[in-house]
């Protein structure tokens, strides 16, 4: 069954070219898929900025080109035999791309020829079936489900926390404090708000929950997308702090904080921006026992910010590091959106087709905003939500039309993507992208 695709293909560094071929005849113990949708990540970005250096990108992906992306969605359409019982046609999907696959760092997205996302079809080797990263999902949209890797990293730094059981004890309990003081810092990014959205709607919940940034935008965009009456009326107290608003600058954080908890500071605190400010920010804030969370991957090795290691000795004070999630991680978020529970819409800012897909990876750290989320069979310029009624006055058809419907439809769920919007696409046979 000779199988057509088009396909986003790295052959070196900032070297990222879109072809058409033909994939190889699959075996029992693989499946063909349709992908119908890819997000954008950083990480994207840095395997075509560094070719055949990155650690997941082959030495030899001059001569055997691989295909980029790994936060992708889409609909299985044919299952080899040895999976018929497991999994059907038809059936949506997420791939977890971090296999550790006997301990290979080989992805999908970075390392294998057939299978990446800023693809329309691809082939599902053995080796993600075998290590259980095929994922099924059942919810209403395809870019919910390519949300649920960044989303996992989300969940997962949630489920790395840990405390002291009781003083004078060595058992700890994993996640954060159930109906605790928790701080999210420099969190009105995409990340940030994904941050937001799981204290409030996750498996466990804080009490409290403080969340800041110094780009007033950005804290306005989140207070607008999670207000402080809807988390009330959801049983959590939500807190938005721009420091350097306060009356003694980024100083007096942790005075701001002890105000806001009667003295109780914070059991968990996340750290979304590698700055040795917000670092002491986070650790200032710490309660007894309190557990600070580096989520922030710094570029520079030698990055370091003071820490008190006074509290470290006699208020238990510990910190850790995430990065990345499980495949449990991605469970728990895919189910999460599939309850309604979840929405990672407000993370989305941007929307294109496939053929936006190179020249987005190669920008993106230039480009503004949030997510960008590529449909891979549709045709169209990569294009900020907030800037799609601009854009249809500028635009003739047949994107003028598209354009339009498109700012109407998000117009009407308060500026977000939305499964409306995505179904509209998807049905235009004006911009989609044949193969």
């Amino acid at each position: 069954m000779p199988t057509q695709t088009v396909a986003l293909r790295i052959y070196g560094r900032r070297d990222l070219r879109l072809e058409d071929f033909e994939l190889p005849e699959p075996t029992r113990d693989e499946i063909v898929a349709q992908v119908v949708s890819n997000s954008i990540c950083m990480s994207s970005h840095k395997a075509a900025e560094q070719g055949p250096a990155h650690k997941r990108v082959p030495e030899n992906c001059a001569e055997e080109p691989t295909i980029i992306g790994h936060e992708f969605a889409g609909r299985l359409l044919w299952v080899g035999r040895k999976w018929a019982g497991r999994f059907e046609r038809g059936q949506k999907f997420s791939i977890q791309p971090a296999l550790n696959y006997k301990g290979s760092p080989d992805a999908p997205g970075y390392s294998f020829r057939w299978i990446g996302g800023n693809a329309q079809k691809v082939l599902i080797p053995r080796e993600v079936m075998a290590m259980d990263c095929l994922l099924p999902y059942q919810g209403d949209a395809f870019f919910k489900a390519s949300l649920a890797e960044p989303m996992s990293c989300i969940v997962g730094a949630f489920r790395a926390q840990w405390h002291y059981a009781q003083p004078g004890q060595y058992e700890h309990r994993m996640g954060i404090v159930e109906g605790g003081n928790c701080a999210l810092l420099a969190a009105a990014g995409p990340m940030g708000q994904g941050a937001v959205d799981y204290a409030l709607h996750g498996d466990r919940r804080p009490g409290l929950l403080l969340v800041t940034d110094v780009d007033p935008e950005r804290l306005a965009r989140a207070r607008r997308l999670y207000p402080e009456e809807r988390a009330a009326g959801e049983g959590v107290r939500l807190v938005y702090l721009n420091p350097e608003e306060l009356p003694a600058g980024q100083g007096a954080v942790a005075r701001f904080v002890r105000e806001l908890t009667g003295g109780e500071m914070m059991d968990d605190v996340y750290v979304f921006f590698p700055h040795p400010a917000v670092i002491e920010q986070a650790d200032a804030m710490l309660g007894r026992g309190g557990c600070l969370n580096f989520f922030a991957g710094p570029q520079d090795r030698e990055f370091k910010a003071p820490v008190n290691f006074y509290n470290v000795h006699y208020e238990r004070h510990h910190l850790l590091g995430t990065s990345g999630g499980n495949t449990e991680d991605m469970r728990i978020s895919l189910r999460l959106m599939s309850e309604g529970r979840l929405n990672p819409a407000s993370m989305i800012t941007h929307v294109g087709g496939l053929d936006s897909a190179a020249e987005t990876i190669l920008a993106l750290p230039d480009i503004p905003g949030g997510k960008k989320l590529v449909y891979t069979h549709v045709k169209m310029p990569m294009t900020a939500i907030e800037e799609l009624g601009a854009k249809a006055e500028e635009a003739d058809e047949p994107l003028r039309s598209v354009f339009a419907e498109l700012d109407r439809i998000c117009r009407q769920h308060g500026g977000l993507w939305c499964s409306e919007a995505e179904e509209f696409l998807l049905s235009r046979e004006e911009t989609r992208f044949e193969t």
